[in-house]
């Protein structure tokens, strides 16, 4: 797939990932994106053979042939049907917020759908409202499941000391929902359309700081709203105490939700704070 870019880039390719001077691109960029430290990077004879078994190992690469961007995931079986779970997706910090992200998901499913997988999950942290959007609003998927610390301490710089908790997506890729999105047939809801919905988590501000602030009780409407900050990152990185407060808050907020039959369907951006809304 080639694909013109507006943003200094002649074009973008995006294919498969061959050959081992490629798939040690894709090693080093691991480490770029998550830190030379990071315990959980795949190597390349995973990426090798995780394609030649059903999986997907596919990469983005600028004008002079440099890799920018990848997604790579392996192919099982659950249940008896086929299912993906797609483990990484990294772009590079210069060509981010442009789509690329996007483009390489579009693409991940084109591949999938071809071998007769029609579903994938993966997981993701709770407080990165930038990877909730591009996962609900922009892909359509939806969340069921939380699990608290699940990779432990894996040395990456973005990870920093907390517990690595996250949300396990799943993205039914032929569903009405996906096809809707993808094709721009139906947007993501906007502010206005969770401002008046009940809390499970609310957010109250230290001058500019966003703190976390739960209700009396958990609401049983059938749409609820969890809170979380738009930039978790700097809270993260300098108040790692206030960063622990949230992440607990959420857990605590969402995981009986979903143990009461909620999902989690959309991320909604407003401002310095962000709203899961989670559907009964």
């Amino acid at each position: 797939m080639e694909r013109p870019r507006g943003d200094g880039m002649d074009r973008i390719v995006i294919r498969p990932m061959e050959g081992l001077e490629e798939l040690q691109a894709c090693v080093r960029l691991q480490e770029e994106v998550w830190g030379e430290a990071f315990s959980e990077k795949v190597p390349v004879a995973i990426l090798m053979v995780g394609r030649r078994l059903g999986g997907v190992t596919t990469g983005a690469f600028d004008a002079a042939g440099e890799l920018v961007g990848f997604v790579f995931g392996l192919t099982g079986w659950e249940d008896g049907d086929p299912v993906h779970w797609s483990d990484m997706l990294a772009v590079r910090s210069h060509v981010r917020g442009q789509g690329l992200g996007l483009e390489l998901k579009k693409e991940q499913r084109r591949e999938l759908l071809e071998r007769g997988v029609r579903k994938v999950q993966w997981t993701f942290d709770p407080m990165e409202s930038r990877n909730a959007y591009l996962n609900f609003g922009k892909l359509g998927g939806v969340a069921r499941e939380y699990r608290p610390n699940l990779y432990g301490t894996t040395g990456s710089v973005l990870h920093g000391e907390l517990p690595t908790d996250r949300l396990v997506v799943t993205w039914e890729l032929d569903s009405e929902r996906v096809v809707d999105r993808l094709t721009g047939k139906r947007e993501p809801p906007g502010r206005a359309g969770v401002e008046k919905l009940p809390r499970a988590l609310d957010a109250a501000f230290d001058g500019d700081l966003p703190v976390p602030e739960a209700p009396p009780s958990t609401p049983g409407e059938s749409e609820v709203v969890v809170t979380i900050p738009a930039r978790f990152g700097p809270i993260r990185a300098e108040r790692p105490e206030i960063a622990l407060e949230w992440l607990d808050a959420v857990r605590e907020s969402i995981v009986p939700l979903l143990e009461r039959g909620y999902e989690v369907r959309e991320l909604v951006p407003a401002g310095t704070i962000s709203h899961y809304l989670l559907i009964r």
